[in-house]
């Protein structure tokens, strides 16, 4: 599963003058995570999140991706080249929904139950108070969660509440499990460690998800922008 703006202009030249003076922030938060593949490859992300922007650093491939959900907008960025694409992240939603539906023919899949188990292992991971709980579907292991309560993160469920909304009206069906397993959790607490079994099950690997730092800080509002003197790139329109 998955594991991705500038209609800030100022309306008045007073309200101009002063914003050059004083650079607005946002309350926010922002979450420094490790992600390793199954052969043990890690890869650094960083994500910032502030009422309902979005925006995730991955620093290995040069890559950023922005999403306003107020605004409707999505821009991805490539740093390499200085170049980035805008779209309407409702727009993008649609063409990922109708490209799955292509690559996955036939009726869609059993929905399966899912128990979430609470192991009463507990353990201290990069500073979190952590418990360890088991996400099982019908009878099988497929995903293990340490969670912390010691951290209050009312903007990331926020902007998370808004990405699993948005993605359950286009994947009805493929969301309804992960929509479920989301809301489960978060009533357990912050996930700070996921291992997925089900990508690499029974090959003697996993993909693990781990936090390192959770920061709560202002925010600016260039956080959520291209970075100045970046190329805007039109995609080509999509072929049906």
């Amino acid at each position: 599963m998955m594991r991705r703006m500038t209609s800030w202009a100022w309306a008045f030249i007073p309200v101009l003058l002063l914003g050059l003076m004083i650079q607005e922030c946002l309350a926010g938060v922002v979450i420094e995570q490790v992600v390793r593949d199954r052969e043990g490859n890690a890869s650094k992300v960083i994500m910032y999140f502030s009422e309902s922007r979005f925006r995730s650093d991955h620093p290995n491939g040069g890559l950023t991706t922005m999403i306003d959900f107020k605004e409707d907008r999505m821009v991805m960025i490539d740093h390499s080249s200085k170049h980035y694409v805008e779209v309407k992240f409702s727009q993008w939603e649609r063409e990922v929904a109708e490209r799955l539906k292509e690559s996955v023919p036939g009726p869609p899949q059993k929905s399966r139950k899912i128990v979430i188990k609470k192991t009463g292992e507990t353990s201290t991971l990069n500073g979190f108070r952590a418990e360890k709980v088991q996400i099982i579907a019908d009878g099988e292991l497929i995903e293990e969660n340490w969670v912390t309560r010691d951290v209050a993160l009312e903007e990331v469920e926020k902007v998370m509440d808004k990405v699993a909304l948005g993605f359950s009206k286009q994947f009805k069906t493929e969301m309804k499990e992960s929509r479920e397993i989301y809301e489960k959790i978060k009533a357990l607490g912050f996930p700070i460690l996921i291992k997925d079994y089900t990508i690499a099950y029974g090959l003697g690997g996993v993909d693990v998800l781990e936090v390192k730092k959770i920061e709560k800080k202002e925010l600016k509002d260039e956080v959520f922008l291209p970075p100045k003197g970046y190329l805007r790139v039109i995609p080509e329109p999509s072929k049906k």
